[in-house]
């Protein structure tokens, strides 16, 4: 079955795509559409964005941290249900681990999906022709059927747009003006959280001028893609397998297809970090990233969890922990400001904002029995991390790095955000936790 489906693009990041894509979704969700939105790359933030306006999760498509069948099986099996598709692109059109590799284009031609281009037009006019010309010929395999304007000045700004566009042979949608009240502002780390702020006053106006000056009809009825019947597999269940999973403010950094996979093989529960003085009774503790580092006196304070975290680990049973759900293991967290809070104190080490340096890109861990690949980004730095290196960890260039993984008993931790959304890497790599328990 046909249904119309885009994917938002830019020529670079920061063209204004996830504010539009957030525009477009709730324009027609307010129109009575079923929404499925999409995020390529490794990014967990703007899927909750989407999961905010939508109604509904969105999920990553990442063709580095997981292969083509299972991008094809979770696009298929989301859209079920769904009128439309709304599928967010990651920085540049062509931007990829190794040129164009696992792009927003390499998404787009995978799934045959068609692109809207985001084009920021807050400095030029006519000169945006030969950028697009350039958008449109340079991979004939991409089907680019528009281009949406951000940042337009006025009609008068967006008629010289538009013969750009006509000019250079895209079709021009419509344009999103420039607007003070569409301003996003910055926060810890250079990420905005869903729910803060004014997010939904601008979300709100955004679609408003998306209503008003982007033509809806025509990107629908240009848009139509093929979503076939998922076949995959799906893998059998641990019997009785128990998963406790924190999730709160503190937490909160899951890739969906994850959630997904460990609901097929356990039972979920989930517990707050912050709030709750006592665990679930379960087989594991899945510690996903977030923000402790905001919320460290918090943590801190609730003493109770940190010792029944702590007694857990000492147990033996099995808890898997990523960037700041590790972050919670060690022995304390140090902010900018060089005040010091105990966490769980599972590891030695400790973690420090003092000294903030960017740690970003997919990584893979190289080992026995089988590899690892997710994605890193974080600013604190490691104080006293001693630890035998146990697996090689790499770049999605085939760099070895830097970035250890923590083992203790039945504990896994690093600062990777796993993913694990195929049954069968899920699957083995619980294997591999519960083992060494």
């Amino acid at each position: 079955m046909k249904k119309p489906t885009f994917l938002i693009a830019a020529p670079k990041s920061n063209s204004g795509k996830t504010l539009i894509t957030l525009g477009l979704i709730k324009a027609l969700r307010e129109q009575g559409y079923y929404v499925q939105p999409f995020k390529c790359g490794p990014d967990y933030i703007d899927p909750m964005h989407h999961a905010e306006i939508a109604g509904r999760s969105s999920y990553n498509l990442d063709l580095w941290m997981s292969s083509e069948s299972h991008v094809k099986s979770v696009f298929n099996n989301q859209m079920k249900e769904a009128d439309v598709g709304v599928v967010e692109g990651v920085m540049g059109l062509f931007d990829g681990a190794c040129k164009d590799e696992g792009s927003s284009a390499a998404i787009a031609r995978l799934l045959d999906i068609p692109v809207v281009l985001v084009v920021d037009a807050s400095s030029v006019a006519y000169s945006v022709a030969p950028l697009l010309y350039g958008f449109k010929h340079f991979d004939r395999s991409i089907h680019l059927i528009g281009v949406i304007f951000n940042k337009v000045a006025g009609a008068s700004h967006y008629q010289f747009l538009k013969e750009a566009a006509e000019d250079s042979g895209v079709k021009a949608l419509g344009y999103v003006p420039r607007d003070k009240a569409l301003a996003i502002d910055d926060r810890h780390l250079g990420l905005h959280m869903p729910g803060e702020s004014r997010d939904a006053e601008i979300v709100k106006k955004a679609a408003t001028f998306i209503r008003e000056n982007v033509d809806l009809e025509t990107l629908l009825g240009e848009s139509r893609v093929e979503c076939s019947k998922d076949n995959s597999v799906k893998a059998g269940a641990f019997n009785g397998l128990t998963i406790a999973i924190a999730s709160d403010k503190a937490f909160n950094f899951t890739y969906k297809a994850n959630l997904d996979c460990l609901k097929a093989l356990g039972t979920l529960e989930y517990f707050s970090p912050i709030t709750d003085e006592n665990l679930p009774d379960v087989d594991l503790i899945w510690l996903p990233g977030g923000y402790p580092e905001l919320f460290a006196p918090e943590l801190s304070k609730n003493r109770l969890m940190l010792s029944a975290i702590r007694k857990f680990a000492e147990s033996g049973k099995a808890i898997v922990a990523e960037c700041g759900g590790m972050m919670y293991l060690g022995k304390e967290i140090i902010l900018k400001d060089g005040s010091l809070f105990p966490m769980a104190g599972v590891f030695r080490f400790s973690t420090s904002f003092k000294d903030m340096k960017l740690h970003l890109g997919y990584r893979e861990v190289s080992g026995e029995p089988f590899s690892l690949r997710g994605h890193e980004f974080h600013y604190s730095e490691l104080l006293n991390a001693c630890t035998t290196p146990e697996y090689v960890m790499k770049s999605a260039r085939g760099k070895q790095i830097e970035m250890p993984v923590f083992r203790h008993k039945g504990v896994w931790a690093s600062y990777m955000h796993l993913y694990l959304g195929e049954p069968e890497r899920m699957k083995r790599f619980l294997k591999l936790v519960l083992e060494d328990q």
